[in-house]
């Protein structure tokens, strides 16, 4: 729903109206004052305090309660970013609906009295599923992502045709909220350097949306000189930890006039599966913010409220390694990930208030918080007995296997089947070459779990099997790499594995539907089938429960569980990984639960083992920082960095 046209009234009443009434869309600039190095907002001096808020991490429902807090801290603007992926599916095809109704988004922001800066990309980093571009896009084997290549400039026009008129009328001077808006992400920290490229986008966005919006660029302090261009004001990005006065001083010799703004001034960090959890200090992260606004710099909170990475939408960086990120994406924010203002609320409202007004009035309380369980969970079966329900088109065959690009499954898991072809009496290693296993497979010889192996991690296994033994190999994408790499990250098997000396060819391959199976299949409960006396490797279990009374916020605690995926009422809620860590538990809104005696489903799928007792149980608290590293040391190579190593903190 775009913004209103102002209302015209009789030519008597506009005298007196223009005193009342805020400017109107004619009357209504965001500039940069290069003379005074400011911003001027109406023609007044303006300062921006902002903070960041991905729509597309925290449910509909909830966006105006993370807005409001984020209004009563003080903030007088938000940034976010669009990913691409969420909005355009398959090429061509587009959805704003739902969660993904951006202009619901932008307008609760104008009812929370927040005006916005947008970063449509076309990447974003991040840390989202392959930095917001499609997965389609690399359908196309040989395509150079974030380039002139003209396939990838054909795709970006064809998307920012569609999406930027639709945010045209949004902007400020149009009388939308929007004051400026970001040309592509941190390109300077993508070695591709292809200014082409960037006069490309830059040249789109004016011939889009005009001459009169502020457009900018944001970038590492290492990054200003390939991404910075002429015509865009140059933002920088650093933390508390950063020395200011030289990343500032260094911004001068690409912007030597307007305001200083620090596009990403971290309040926390991003958490890798088998790292610690990163905390930023209140005093650290309070005094930076406290100098920045002394030097009259505009700045931004990265991340104010970091929300969740649902279903399979999290990225992955490669430090080194391949590092997936979790599905909390709390941050160590001022607003927790369940929607709570946190001691860095406050003392960041504190310093604010020195600065400019801040809201009257109290915060709304933290939400209610709802304990549950344990509940025993019940076995449904193993994933190989529900084949015909995941993939219900049958299987794709090929000599060699195939990527999950090339058979179009963009997210999720794919089962590689083949079958023996001589008698495999002793173990003998079964491997894939070229670190090809994209990123993680689980084994199975005639249906019985064999063993894990990994991106980086764990390079082989033993197998034994009879002639005509079934080989099944589930792969599970991770997350593609939002951050860190110049080449496409492709998921599956990338080679034809090897048992032996034997290359293995003919598979049989299983894009699987999981989430509709999930969904639609097991609600009506048809399958009873013979169940194992032990299982092992992927298997469905489930259980219904009622919340009693209205319920409240709660995080899923799945004790002793090694890893997979949770559904709740059918919402993909994301991925555990209780072996590994830091991450313990799942933040459940609670609109995803029924109130009032209705039963709720959980569904879990364990891709290794389950504790003897098979059960969860729901807390009122979340474990965001218990990282077991003894597990996640197992299948260390001696060529791989250690888990406890400090990580390079940079990039979004």
């Amino acid at each position: 729903m775009a913004p209103e046209k102002p209302l015209r009234l009789p030519s008597l009443l506009l005298p007196l109206l223009t005193l009342l009434l805020p400017p109107q869309a004619d009357t209504r600039s965001f500039v940069v004052d290069r003379k005074h190095d400011r911003f001027l907002l109406d023609g007044a001096p303006f300062r921006y305090v902002s903070g960041s808020l991905h729509y597309f991490r925290v449910p509909r429902v909830l966006w105006a309660d993370r807005l409001f807090k984020m209004r009563m801290s003080g903030l007088n603007a938000i940034q976010f970013y669009v990913p691409w992926n969420y909005h355009e599916p398959e090429p061509g095809v587009y959805n704003f609906n739902g969660s993904r109704d951006l202009f619901a988004f932008l307008k609760e922001a104008t009812l929370a009295n927040l005006l916005v800066i947008l970063r449509p990309g076309p990447y974003i980093c991040a840390e989202w599923e392959m930095g917001g571009l499609p997965a389609w896009l690399l359908r196309k084997p040989k395509i150079h992502l974030r380039t002139s290549d003209p396939d990838f400039l054909a795709a970006v026009d064809s998307w920012f045709n569609v999406l930027l008129p639709k945010i045209h009328p949004w902007l400020y001077h149009n009388g939308g909220n929007i004051i400026s808006i970001q040309v592509e992400n941190e390109y300077g920290s993508y070695r591709a350097c292809d200014v082409k490229y960037m006069r490309h986008l830059a040249g789109l966005f004016r011939a889009l949306l005009g001459d009169k919006i502020l457009l900018f660029t944001t970038d590492g302090p290492e990054g200003l000189k390939c991404g910075s261009l002429q015509g865009l004001h140059a933002t920088v990005d650093f933390g508390p930890a950063d020395n200011m006065t030289k990343i500032f001083a260094l911004l001068r010799k690409y912007e030597p006039h307007g305001p200083l703004v620090n596009s990403e001034y971290y309040t926390g960090w991003l958490d890798y599966w088998g790292q610690n959890h990163s905390t930023r200090s209140v005093p650290a992260v309070t005094k930076g913010l406290e100098k920045m606004l002394e030097l009259g710099a505009s700045v931004n909170m990265y991340m104010f409220h970091g929300g969740t990475n649902f279903g399979y939408w999290n990225g992955a960086d490669e430090k080194g390694r391949f590092l997936p990120i979790t599905t909390s994406y709390d941050y160590d924010a001022p607003i927790s990930e369940a929607g709570d203002p946190t001691p860095k609320f406050f003392a960041i409202r504190n310093v604010i208030s020195k600065f400019q007004e801040v809201p009257l009035g109290p915060l709304p309380p933290p939400s209610s918080k709802m304990m549950l369980g344990p509940l025993t969970l019940h076995l449904d079966g193993d994933l190989l007995a529900f084949l015909h329900f995941l993939c219900p088109q049958g299987p794709i065959h090929s000599i060699l296997p195939m990527t999950f690009e090339a058979v179009n499954q963009d997210h999720g898991f794919m089962l590689y089947r083949t079958y023996l072809t001589h008698t495999v009496s002793e173990p003998t290693q079964f491997w894939v070459p070229n670190n090809g296993v994209h990123d993680r497979a689980y084994v199975m010889v005639d249906g019985v779990f064999q063993g894990v192996l990994e991106r980086n991690m764990k390079h082989n296994l033993f197998l034994m099997g009879k002639r005509g033994a079934k080989l099944d190999v589930l792969l599970e994408n991770m997350g593609r790499l939002s951050f860190g790499s110049n080449s496409s990250d492709f998921k599956g098997l990338l080679e034809p594995p090897i048992l032996g000396q034997t290359i293995l060819i003919q598979w049989l391959m299983f894009p699987l539907k999981v989430d509709n199976l999930v969904k639609w299949w097991f609600p009506i409960q048809l399958l009873k089938r013979p169940q194992p006396r032990i299982p092992s490797g992927p298997t469905f279990y489930s259980t219904t429960f009622p919340v009693l009374d209205s319920g409240g916020d709660t995080f899923l605690y799945l004790p002793g569980w090694t890893k997979g995926q949770v559904w709740i009422n059918g919402f993909n809620l994301g991925r555990y990984w209780t072996k590994r860590g830091p991450q313990q538990t799942l933040y459940v809104p609670r609109p995803l639960l029924f109130p009032r005696g209705a039963l709720n489903k959980i569904t879990v799928l364990e891709l290794e083992n389950v504790p003897p007792q098979p059960q969860i149980q729901f807390l009122d608290r979340p474990i965001l920082n218990s990282t077991l590293h003894k597990t996640y040391l197992y299948s260390l190579s001696t060529d791989v960095q250690g888990a406890s190593e400090p990580m390079e903190l940079s990039g979004h």
